[in-house]
């Protein structure tokens, strides 16, 4: 059995004895304490693997503890918040401040021990190097949807094996920061080394497998990310030629440097991106059906901030505290109405278009509160039921109502991918040939972006 030493901080007695007795149960060694200052005690001479950390407590409140913690830049050991008070707020700043995750009570005993098994499989072993990217804290993905807590629960899992990974979603979903969030959890000591698609053309057997000559040996991607992680954004922008040596080297196990005639073995896990539209392309031909089954081993999906309003609020107010703290903009407060408009804006841009939007307000905006006039300024819109400068009428045959919406949509995504079909035909996951005659049939002239007049 583990003899992980586990702090346990509660005011609450019948929980605090509750959750000992449990996790001695599993093998644990445990020690309990009531308040804040004995907490204090307890960790700088227990040096615990672990703490599970309640928040309102009698003197010192466990976000206060965390801060004081975290003061070198992240906890010494994985931190575990504990409440059912604030839920979301309390989520959000526990996170900023290297919380490793967050449990509401009345606790659920095995979602607890879960989340214990899981953050002590986080920590670093003693003895191991750590680069400066993995001293960071840890930045959970943010959201407490259910969706997300299941998307952090299942990266975690991800984070303690070496298999590859594919995380879909739409652009501006955050598939990158979940790929860091599981580097930064996994034991690896190495970077998370990114692949530069502006970095290569055709051929990227150099970028990645390195140039070995006489007197030198040029490192390429696999020799940097060695010990860590190679992280391949957007899979299916890939020439078919790189697909192809990639779908090679996930087979192999090994390559040769460009002139090179000693073989090297991949020493770092390999995560890729890749948009919702990815097995359209395998069953298409455009990406190799073996290397699409090479890379899924581990799937997550990024959910769309469509399919989570219920985020909304807590990441407006996480990047409305964020710029002020690390860019020294004015704090300015977003009211419950301006929080309403935003969970019901459509957000094609998803969590990128978000923080994007309350920068622009803190940048541009007056001081004080921030209003819904400026938010509709800001999102090109004048009222709250406005889509793409179409009033939404409710009063149409479903037939028509949809063909609208179809139009106005098309329109939207067409102008965004700057009249590109081939951007647009990635982001709304239509093949060309069909997204051309959709254009057509609702009048939409591609050239322009606009609608055709009707000859009437």
């Amino acid at each position: 059995m583990s003899q992980a030493q586990i702090l346990v901080v509660d005011d609450e007695r019948d929980i605090r004895e509750l959750v000992k007795e449990i996790l001695e149960d599993e093998g644990y060694s445990v020690q309990a304490v009531p308040d804040g200052e004995s907490a204090r005690v307890a960790f700088k001479n227990l040096k615990p693997d672990l703490v599970l950390l309640d928040i309102w407590m009698p003197d010192i409140d466990g976000i206060t503890l965390l801060k004081e913690w975290s003061a070198g830049g992240s906890p010494e050991c994985p931190v575990v918040i504990m409440s059912g008070h604030g839920t979301l707020e309390t989520a959000v700043e526990a996170t900023r401040h290297g919380a490793f995750d967050f449990v509401q009570k009345p606790l659920s005993l095995a979602k607890l021990l879960a989340t214990v098994s899981q953050a002590l499989e986080s920590k670093p072993k003693s003895g191991s190097t750590v680069t400066s990217e993995s001293d960071k804290p840890t930045a959970a993905p943010l959201g407490n949807s259910p969706v997300m807590q299941t998307l952090r629960g299942n990266a975690r899992k991800a984070a303690t094996h070496t298999s590859p990974v594919l995380i879909s979603g739409q652009p501006g979903s955050g598939r990158e920061e979940l790929a860091r969030y599981i580097h930064q959890l996994s034991p690896s000591t190495g970077n998370m080394v990114m692949f530069d698609h502006n970095r290569v053309d055709d051929d990227a057997r150099s970028y990645l497998f390195g140039d070995a000559g006489d007197d030198r040996v040029g490192r390429g991607l696999l020799e940097e990310a060695a010990g860590g992680c190679l992280f391949i954004p957007e899979l299916q922008r890939l020439t078919k030629a790189t697909l192809t040596l990639l779908d090679t080297l996930l087979e192999s196990g090994r390559y040769f440097p460009t002139g090179g005639k000693q073989a090297k073995s991949i020493e770092c896990r390999v995560i890729c991106s890749a948009g919702e539209n990815l097995e359209r392309l395998v069953n298409d031909g455009k990406v190799p059906r073996g290397l699409y089954f090479r890379v899924n081993v581990l799937p997550l999906k990024v959910p769309s901030l469509l399919e989570r309003p219920e985020d909304i609020p807590e990441l407006i107010r996480y990047y409305s505290d964020w710029f002020p703290n690390q860019e020294g903009l004015a704090y300015r407060q977003f009211s419950v109405s301006v929080q309403n408009r935003l969970r019901n804006h459509g957000w094609p841009g998803n969590v990128r278009e978000l923080r994007n939007l309350v920068r622009q307000l803190l940048v541009f905006g007056a001081e004080g509160e921030v209003s819904l006039k400026e938010v509709d300024e800001a999102l090109g819109q004048d009222t709250s039921n406005m889509v793409t400068g179409h009033e939404v009428q409710f009063d149409l045959p479903l037939r028509e109502a949809r063909e609208n919406f179809e139009r106005d949509y098309l329109v939207y995504q067409l102008k965004k991918a700057g009249g590109s079909v081939g951007k647009l035909s990635e982001s709304v996951g239509m093949e060309r040939t069909h997204l051309y005659r959709k254009l057509r049939s609702l009048g939409i002239d591609p050239k322009s972006g606009l609608r055709r007049r009707s000859k009437n």
